[in-house]
């Protein structure tokens, strides 16, 4: 193997290892959010374009997957803390204005009495978003229907509708920059009777620590020694440098 080759594909390791070590990072900073999926991290094998360069490859990132194992639940007590059993996915209006998905199901009430997560996004109802009338507690069923009762102790409660619940093919589910998932399509997704929530618990991210922290030392082991490899190829490259000047 040529010296510029050994060292080209040592350096490529090297910033693929960087990429995994930045992803198990993000990983380890998010295992105390609420719904958090792990991010997976693939790569594939890409030819060097350009003449004289058909024989080298080099490994690209490829579509980022997604961990959908589901976390714990963790019993809080609180009636706005919401979590999906099993699989499936609550609808939020993004930032952007379009529909997204997340398993966070801790909610609050905003200043405009809509229904909305810890990041203050919307959530999305069977029929649109949900409004909640002042001086009321929300109850949910486990089929997402929400209802407000009164706190003043009256025993007239008030239908809201249901929040909207989806379940996306695991092959199907695409994780945004901003933490929000959406389908590899961009439509929306259909409503599913079949997604069932329990009230006063809430979902812990599916990272496992452990786990991450071991990826962690082997990808930095696996970084060292594509370091001591170019550093390897350089010295080979010196070495013949001062061989054929000496011939």
């Amino acid at each position: 193997m040529s010296m510029d080759k050994f060292a080209f594909l040592a350096a490529q390791a090297a910033i693929a290892t960087t990429a995994r070590q930045d992803n198990i990072a993000n990983n380890l900073a998010n295992v105390s959010t609420n719904g958090f999926r792990a991010q997976l991290m693939a790569f594939r094998s890409a030819s060097l374009q350009g003449e004289g360069a058909g024989y080298r490859h080099y490994a690209v990132e490829s579509t980022v997957g997604v961990d959908t194992s589901t976390g714990l639940l963790q019993q809080t007590g609180r009636d706005m803390d919401v979590a999906i059993q099993g699989q499936g996915w609550f609808s939020v209006t993004g930032p952007d204005g379009n529909e997204a998905y997340t398993r966070n199901g801790s909610f609050q009430v905003d200043a405009q009495g809509n229904l909305v997560n810890q990041a203050g996004l919307q959530m999305v109802g069977s029929n649109g978003p949900i409004n909640v009338p002042a001086d009321h507690r929300l109850s949910f069923e486990n089929d997402g229907t929400i209802t407000a009762i009164p706190l003043d102790g009256q025993t007239n409660v008030v239908p809201l509708g249901k929040l909207k619940l989806v379940d996306i093919p695991a092959n199907q589910v695409l994780r945004r920059d901003d933490g929000l998932f959406v389908t590899r399509s961009g439509d929306a997704a259909e409503v599913s009777n079949d997604v069932r929530v329990v009230e006063g618990y809430i979902e812990t991210s599916n990272v496992n620590p452990i786990d991450m922290m071991v990826q962690m030392i082997s990808a930095a082991r696996q970084y060292d020694v594509n370091m001591k490899l170019i550093s390897k190829a350089d010295e080979n490259a010196r070495s013949t440098n001062s061989l054929l000047t000496m011939s």
